[in-house]
């Protein structure tokens, strides 16, 4: 009975949210990502994330938007006989999302939590199981539909159990809310 409570409450919430201004979407784009730290040469790393947003509109300029993204990250390595690192996350970004022209161009900071889900590395770099993260950038809604986004994120933990390095990644998203 408590469980059936809670679902009821649940869907009750999320239907009387949905007519208060919830979007759901999708979105996906590529990450340009390095790994910082003292002695280390690297260069950019290529590669991907893909995902599900949700923004909750809190007042007319002002949304919360949480995502949850696959993101894999990393860093190309510049000395022969070495493997690129790739580590790949689950990722979960809460922004404040401030729109600084109505409904169009946003400004978005916050935390992210990462969980490490596989990596091609072992033993100096091989990767913690939790990255946390700030990040902050820039969206414009093309349309009602389509959306555009630059952020940076900048590491704020380690990721190697026995290097002191972070992550650095530049990310560029194309998105549609339903």
């Amino acid at each position: 009975m408590k469980k059936a409570l809670i679902l009821f409450f649940t869907i009750l919430f999320i239907s009387s949210a949905q007519a208060q201004m919830v979007e759901f979407g999708l979105k996906g784009g590529v990450n340009f990502s390095n790994l910082k730290g003292d002695g280390f040469d690297s260069s950019n790393y290529t590669s991907f994330h893909f995902g599900a947003i949700v923004e909750l509109k809190l007042l007319e300029n002002l949304s919360i938007q949480p995502e949850l993204l696959y993101s894999s990250q990393g860093a190309k390595i510049d000395v022969a006989g070495f493997e690129d690192i790739n580590y790949n996350y689950i990722t979960v970004p809460v922004l404040a999302k401030f729109y600084l022209t109505s409904k169009k161009l946003s400004l978005e900071a916050g935390p992210q939590f990462a969980f490490l889900i596989n990596e091609n590395v072992e033993d100096q770099f091989e990767g913690e199981t939790f990255d946390f993260a700030a990040v902050a950038g820039l969206g414009y809604n093309i349309t009602d539909h389509f959306f555009i986004q630059g952020r940076y994120v900048l590491g704020l933990t380690e990721v190697s159990n026995d290097a002191d390095v972070t992550n650095r990644v530049i990310q560029l998203s194309v998105g549609y809310k339903f």
